[in-house]
């Protein structure tokens, strides 16, 4: 009776546009004073303070910040350049390079938002003015952002191993191959439309300009190698290497003297309200993870579904339609600092692999980020085209269909994701 009474407060709250984070705590708050009085309330600054000043968290600013730093120092121009003069005689080639440097830019940021802002305001309106229909812009901008939560460092993935208490690092290598795989679909997807609709041919191959791009941008390359090869090698953990990606940002910045400081100011102010809003969030969880707990609800589902059925592929699937469904109207973080605590003795009791669930999560919240009408990121890709979201979403299908591909392949076959993490870790 009080949890029912507690999901009625929860959704009231977010329906009158209450946010998250309040609307959770007060839940939380409820819920402890229905069922243990005044006297639970006592440590609740103390549980909400320790429960947002975990170590692991401070990756999150810091890889926000070193994309902020790589946006404005024109690292990220560099970049395209270089693609483009790798893959631009392809046709359709500017799509292949919207692909292309979003995959590196994920490598570095570890947010869609800030991936497809700082991206989508370069490539999207340079592909309108070489003829592609702004509604494909947007929808390939969009859906290639969402490869920066796949492929590491991801800020949900840091999300849910807090949550879930298992390895920030683990989980950035299961992210790897499906990265990877997300990517060359979309590529596939771009060239389908390129050879229907007859897209531009941005230029021939020329060996000597991909020379000269490869050296201006070398030193950019830097930086996936200091952050996944210190990584992958264990020579730092995921949050020492955020603070490494900032200071390799800020090298590179300063050796190609271009730091627009207007540009960056924005993208910290950005990137410190996301962060607010994340920590908040991690806070206010506290305080309804505690009362859950301590009701035996996680515990108590498990053993119902459990006696459904004990078969882990099944709970796996209705686990996927479950984070499918919420997806549609959480965001990423909402959704998994409300939902994951509730799930981990499931995943525990049916024998599933907590870092292989863990990406199976950061897939399904990657297709969320897709699908109105929460779809932040699509938001923010139409935004910057200024094209009809749904119009775009027609047209996202195709790439949206290549996500759920790489969902299924990696909840059903767990040895493409986790080959790379039983090679270094197990």
């Amino acid at each position: 009776m009080v949890i029912a009474l507690l999901l009625v407060i929860l959704l009231a709250l977010i329906v009158i546009n209450v946010p998250i984070a309040v609307a959770l705590a007060v839940a939380g708050v409820a819920g402890l004073l229905l069922t243990e009085g005044p006297g639970a309330l006592v440590t609740v600054a103390l549980d909400m303070y320790d429960g947002s000043t975990k170590f692991s968290l401070i990756a999150i600013p810091m890889f926000v910040l070193a994309g902020a730093i790589m946006n404005a120092s024109g690292i990220t121009v560099r970049l395209i350049n270089f693609v483009s003069a790798l893959i631009g005689f392809v046709r359709g080639g500017l799509a292949m390079v919207n692909v292309g440097v979003s995959l590196f830019f994920a490598e570095i940021s570890g947010s869609a938002v800030a991936d497809v802002a700082a991206l989508g305001s370069i490539m999207i309106p340079e592909m309108k003015k070489r003829g592609y229909p702004k509604e494909f812009a947007a929808a390939l901008t969009s859906s290639s952002a969402s490869l920066a939560i796949i492929i590491p460092p991801s800020i949900p993935m840091i999300l849910y191993a807090v949550s879930a208490g298992t390895s920030i690092e683990q989980l950035f290598v299961a992210g790897v191959a499906p990265g990877l795989l997300g990517a060359a679909g979309l590529m596939g997807v771009a060239y389908y439309f390129a050879r229907r609709y007859n897209l531009p041919v941005e230029e021939a191959f020329n060996l000597r300009r991909v020379r000269e791009t490869f050296i201006d941008a070398l030193p950019t390359f830097a930086l996936p190698v200091i952050i996944l090869g210190g990584i992958f090698g264990g020579f730092v953990t995921a949050t020492e290497a955020a603070g490494l990606a900032v200071l390799a940002s800020i090298v590179v910045g300063i050796w190609y003297r271009e730091v627009d400081l207007r540009k960056l100011k924005s993208a910290m102010l950005d990137g410190g309200m996301q962060t607010a809003v994340v920590m908040l969030l991690v806070a206010a969880s506290v305080l309804m993870g505690g009362f859950l707990t301590r009701a035996q609800v996680p515990q108590q589902m498990a053993a119902d579904l459990l006696a459904f059925t004990d078969n882990k592929y099944i709970i796996l699937l209705i686990l996927n339609i479950f984070f499918l469904v919420i997806g549609f109207f959480l965001h990423s973080a909402a959704a998994i600092i409300l939902v994951v605590p509730i799930v981990v003795p499931l995943i525990h009791g049916a024998g599933i692999d907590p870092v292989h669930f863990g990406l199976v999560v950061t897939l399904n919240l990657a297709i969320g980020q897709q699908t109105p009408p929460v779809a932040s990121v699509l938001i923010t890709a139409c935004s910057i085209a200024r094209a009809n979201i749904w119009e775009v979403s027609k047209v996202n299908l195709p790439f949206i269909i290549v996500l759920l591909t790489v969902l299924m392949i990696c909840t059903y076959v767990p040895a493409i994701p986790m080959f790379l993490v039983e090679y270094f870790y197990r």
